[in-house]
């Protein structure tokens, strides 16, 4: 699903971000990255979701070596991967239908479809009902759930998440964080970058630890088997 082989990132002012680093994550896996502040989390998933090109190395993403691609299939890639930001990136003049709905306005999406759609993520994240609200009327939970019912809304089979729950207290944080474990219950790989070791131990996933921009630990979690349930996943939306 996703490989990392040999992988550096070394910007322009001579800083490596990370160096050296090889691993791969199965269809169907969840796994955390942690390390502390400027280990290279957020230089990881803008590497994978092809917002940056690493300085060497190579990256697959569902057997498609990234680097190769041509401008003209990044689109397409990227709708592949559903990313949540810790700081919500929302519009916020905008309703949380507009905030949600963006990524299918954006591709021309028939708008039966769209409200199709827009309805059923907010009901998978909790917000049934708030569609017309405006995000500055939300609480931070609630502006995080937005954010992740748009990074779902194209039903991606990767979803990377950027310090989710960063800013929420240990029990917003245990709701958001089982959200994302819901969607990979149906399929959904999930990488999500993190501070809140908590949450590891609390679900039992896998973790690897950047320091310094490179790999210092790898805790694997108990094997497990792509069932007929994560088969289904078209059927969670």
């Amino acid at each position: 699903m996703i490989k990392l082989s040999q992988v550096s990132k070394r910007y322009p002012n001579g800083y490596d971000a990370l160096s050296n680093i090889s691993f791969h994550v199965e269809e169907g896996e969840m796994l955390f990255i942690t390390g502390h502040s400027g280990a290279g989390k957020s230089t990881l998933f803008k590497l994978i979701s092809r917002i940056e090109k690493p300085s060497s190395g190579q990256i697959w993403v569902q057997g498609k070596n990234i680097n190769r691609l041509r401008e003209s299939q990044l689109p397409q890639l990227r709708r592949e991967i559903g990313v949540v930001f810790q700081d919500h990136k929302l519009i916020m003049e905008k309703t949380v239908f507009d905030n949600v709905a963006l990524p299918l306005i954006v591709i021309g999406m028939p708008r039966d479809e769209i409200r199709k759609r827009v309805r059923a993520a907010l009901g998978k994240v909790g917000l049934e009902g708030r569609d017309q609200a405006l995000p500055e009327t939300l609480s931070g939970g609630e502006q995080q759930r937005v954010g992740i019912a748009r990074a779902v809304i194209n039903r991606p089979s990767i979803l990377l998440a950027d310090e989710p729950t960063g800013n929420l207290d240990d029990d917003l944080s245990d709701e958001i964080i089982d959200i994302f474990r819901d969607f990979n219950r149906v399929g959904v790989t999930v990488l999500i970058a993190t501070h809140d070791l908590r949450q590891i131990d609390r679900l039992g996933c896998a973790s690897l630890e950047l320091s310094k921009g490179e790999i210092s630990a790898y805790h694997a979690a108990p094997a497990f088997e792509l069932t007929q349930e994560h088969r289904e996943q078209s059927d969670f939306f």
